[in-house]
C-alpha cells in the first residue's frame, strides 16, 4: 500500500510537500515552441507516468514559465467541483475516484494546486469506453477557452497515430494544427501506479530542451509519489455509491 489510506493522512502529504527549490532548467528554442502552441492553438501537451513525486513540480514550473492559469488533467470529470471547494475551502476529498491508487492523483499534484489557486480547471476524463481518447479530447476542446496546459499520461499525448490507434492528441491536432507535446523522459527512479514500481533507464539531460524534434523534460532521476489509495473492498464499496 502507498503512504495514505485516510483522509486524515492525504491532508498531511499534502501540507508536508514542499512546492519550493525543484529547479527545471528550461532552453529558450523548447519555450518558445510552447508558446508557439499556445498561441496558435490554446492548447500544450504534457505527456507524464503517473505515480512520480515529480510530476507536479514540472506541472508548476511550466505554468510559472509559461505565464498560465488554465490546467487540464485527465482525471474524473465527476470530481470538478469536489476539487473546486477542496481548493476554496480544504474540505475533505472523499470521493472514490480519489482513492483508485493508479498514481494520476498523488499529494503533491494537491499541492501544486492548491500553491497555483485560484486556477481555471478542466477535468476531461471519465469515458471508459473503446473511443476513450477522442471522447477526451472532445472534452477538452468543448471545454477549454483560455490557453492552458492538458496533461495526461504519456501513451494519450502523442500527436500523431501510433501502433495502438488515434491517442487523444492526434485527435486534438486534427483540430488545432500546430499543437506540441512535452515527453517526460525518465531515468532512474521508483513511482507508484497500484503498487511500488521502479525502473532504470538512460534519460535525457535535465530540463526542458529539443531533443531531435521532440519536446522533452528530461528527468534522469525521480522518485515515488504519495498516492491516496484505500484497500480493494473499501474502494469498491465507495465506487458504487458514486
Amino acid at each position: 500500500m502507498p503512504g495514505v489510506d485516510t483522509i486524515d493522512g492525504l491532508t498531511r502529504a499534502v501540507a508536508d510537500f514542499d512546492t519550493s527549490g525543484f529547479e527545471l532548467p528550461m532552453e529558450e528554442a523548447a519555450l518558445a515552441r510552447a508558446r508557439r502552441s499556445l498561441m496558435e492553438t490554446g492548447l500544450l501537451l504534457l505527456g507524464e507516468m503517473p505515480g512520480v513525486r515529480e510530476n507536479p513540480l514540472v506541472i508548476l514550473r511550466l505554468m510559472d514559465a509559461l505565464g498560465l492559469g488554465s490546467l487540464a488533467l485527465d482525471w474524473h470529470g465527476g470530481l470538478t467541483m469536489e476539487l473546486y471547494t477542496y481548493l476554496r475551502h480544504g474540505t475533505p476529498l472523499e470521493s472514490a475516484h480519489w482513492w483508485v491508487g493508479d498514481g494520476r492523483v498523488t499529494a503533491g499534484h494537491l499541492a501544486v494546486l492548491r500553491r497555483l489557486s485560484p486556477i481555471t480547471l478542466t477535468l476531461f476524463d471519465g469515458a471508459d469506453r473503446p473511443d476513450r481518447d477522442s471522447a477526451m479530447a472532445r472534452r477538452v476542446l468543448d471545454t477549454v477557452a483560455a490557453p492552458t496546459l492538458v496533461v495526461a499520461g504519456s501513451a494519450h499525448t502523442g500527436v500523431t497515430p501510433d501502433a495502438l490507434g488515434k491517442p487523444m492528441g492526434a485527435c486534438l491536432a486534427r483540430e488545432r494544427p500546430g499543437l506540441e507535446s512535452i515527453r517526460i523522459d525518465y531515468g532512474r527512479g521508483s513511482f507508484y501506479a497500484m503498487e511500488r514500481r521502479g525502473m532504470d533507464a538512460r534519460a535525457a539531460a535535465r530540463g526542458l530542451r529539443v531533443v531531435g524534434k521532440e519536446l522533452v523534460v528530461g528527468l534522469p532521476e525521480f522518485s515515488e509519489a504519495t498516492v491516496p489509495q484505500l484497500p480493494f473492498e473499501a474502494l469498491q464499496g465507495k465506487l458504487a455509491q458514486f
